[in-house]
């Protein structure tokens, strides 16, 4: 299973990015925009400063509704990175315009997911990606990841070659379930990656060996 990070902050995926851990990036709005107030650089800096440390797919997403807008903002994306994958709202004119992206050779990444039928539209549509936001479903009271587990099957079935980023992930478990089903990416913040090397066990037992050398080397 490969491994997004979803932020913008340089920081935090400079250090992902040196251990190795990560295949690409997925943004938003609010995560660029966030950036774009801490660091005073306009948003395509950052997305130019994203794609000189990951070569893998970097998601960054239009703001029109409208077919012929987000055509606009996602050639103007596109121009900024090649890895750069558009990330298209799951509308009925979002559709369109994934189908005509697709025709012009750019990836795109259908965000807000919530049903496996919405993720077939995606897939008919010609996405690279779909994206099922599985911590917001948790939020409502319906299990996230039983979405993805439909998503999956409705893939496998009719042979889509969409991939499933599970997003909204708010835990470790939702990591471990998306691996478990076969998930092709599991998009996760910075605080999550590092929340995935804890564990007690682990913890404790470098305390016992770091004591127990203590007492042979006083």
């Amino acid at each position: 299973m490969k491994i997004f990070l979803d932020t913008a902050n340089i920081d935090e995926i400079k250090l992902a990015a040196e251990a190795n851990l990560i295949d690409g990036i997925t943004t938003n709005p609010t995560l660029l925009s966030r950036e774009v107030e801490r660091t005073g650089k306009g948003y395509k800096d950052i997305l130019i400063d994203i794609a000189a440390i990951v070569n893998g797919p970097i998601s960054a997403e239009v703001l029109s509704k409208d077919v012929e807008g987000m055509i606009k903002e996602a050639r103007e994306l596109q121009d900024i990175a090649p890895q750069i994958v558009i990330k298209v709202p799951m509308t009925f004119d979002g559709m369109k315009t994934v189908r005509r992206l697709e025709k012009e050779g750019i990836k795109s990444n259908v965000t807000l997911v919530f049903s496996a039928v919405q993720a077939m539209l995606a897939a008919k549509a010609g996405a690279a990606f779909v994206s099922p936001f599985v911590g917001r479903l948790d939020d409502i009271g319906h299990d996230g990841m039983e979405i993805v587990d439909e998503i999956l099957n409705v893939f496998s079935n009719y042979d889509f070659k969409t991939e499933v980023i599970v997003a909204s992930v708010r835990h470790p478990k939702h990591v471990k379930d998306a691996a478990l089903m076969k998930a092709d990416i599991v998009t996760i913040p910075f605080k999550v990656l590092m929340q995935l090397f804890k564990h007690s066990l682990t913890d404790q037992g470098i305390l016992k060996f770091e004591n127990d050398w203590k007492k042979v080397n006083i």
